[in-house]
């Protein structure tokens, strides 16, 4: 990734804080004036946005680390741990908490004063958030290209891109629906509207740190570079004569702009090993002046018989596990 793409994801993340910052006081005060259950549960889903951002900044960072004798591949990973982190407080603490003050308001229902600070305290929320939400929008549109919206959220290998989008998607969502349970409760007198819309508020939480959760585990994980990237390796490859074929390809991405590549080729038996060895360093400057994501390329020569032996025996050993194990 670009440098410049680093620093709008950054100014996205920044943004974002700011504005739950503000929000969340905001919301504070117009939940203490007005006793109104959806008014508080707002002001905590501010205050979790804003630890959400935080922890991204801070796994940014710490994802930043160049490599050390323990970790020789880097840090880069540690960007979606942090961003696992975030799904499950905004599951934990977001969609428990709205939750859970819903429900107590239901069962201890609390009179609403005044609905208008609340009112002026979520047109204002709705812009911020607005505000936010387009920085977030503009910056996921940047990396997308010509995939759709939610295939290009399942091939992200950049959490923090559409972990904001997510948030702010679910925020604008949160601020309309407290907006309509503040007013059913003042129009009709019944504060049960009040609290149910926390509970509504707390599901779409609930929802959005699920998608969120598997997004990260996958990276997590280990998720494979690009189909496109995988094709070009072996075409490269495949392009020198001296080539029989490329029996095995393995990528994971180490960081969103950080990608190892792993590959088994075949050899002409003719090909001198001092060749191999120049054919390999070709190939690894190639790919990386090509593809400068490629962080770390390692080639090893292999014949086909060996390399399908391997498998088999692999194949074998598994089953006899699974047999074991049964």
């Amino acid at each position: 990734m670009a440098e410049n793409g680093k620093d709008g994801g950054n100014l996205v993340l920044y943004a974002a804080l700011v504005a739950n910052l503000g929000i969340a006081v905001a919301k504070f005060i117009a939940a203490g004036i007005t006793g109104s259950s959806a008014m508080l549960t707002e002001g905590f889903h501010s205050v979790v946005d804003s630890t959400n951002q935080l922890l991204l900044l801070y796994g940014k960072k710490r994802s930043r680390r160049p490599p050390d004798e323990i970790h020789p591949l880097g840090y880069g990973r540690e960007l979606y741990f942090w961003s696992f982190v975030v799904a499950i407080m905004i599951f934990a603490v977001g969609a428990g908490f709205s939750i859970y003050e819903g429900v107590l308001h239901i069962i201890e229902p609390e009179p609403m004063t005044d609905a208008t600070v609340n009112y002026v305290v979520l047109g204002i929320a709705f812009v911020m958030e607005g505000t936010s939400w387009v920085l977030a929008i503009r910056e996921f549109a940047q990396t997308r290209g010509q995939q759709g919206w939610w295939e290009a959220i399942r091939r992200s290998k950049d959490p923090p891109t559409f972990i904001v989008l997510f948030e702010d998607s679910a925020a604008l969502a949160g601020l309309v629906i407290a907006a309509i349970g503040v007013w059913l409760a003042h129009f009709t007198g019944n504060p049960l509207w009040d609290g149910a819309a926390s509970i509504l508020i707390g599901l779409i939480l609930g929802v959005v740190a699920v998608l969120l959760a598997r997004e990260s585990k996958d990276l997590l994980i280990g998720e494979r570079a690009s189909p496109r990237l995988i094709r070009a390796i072996h075409d490269v490859v495949d392009a020198h004569p001296e080539v029989v074929g490329v029996l095995e390809v393995a990528t994971i991405h180490l960081a969103p702009d950080s990608v190892f590549v792993a590959m088994s080729v075949d050899f002409e038996d003719a090909v001198s090993a001092g060749h191999v060895e120049a054919l390999i360093a070709d190939v690894e400057s190639q790919l990386r002046r090509d593809w400068p994501e490629i962080a770390r390329v390692y080639i090893k020569p292999q014949s086909r018989a060996v390399h399908d032996a391997g498998i088999r025996a692999a194949d074998e050993a598994a089953a006899k596990a699974l047999r074991d194990s049964g």
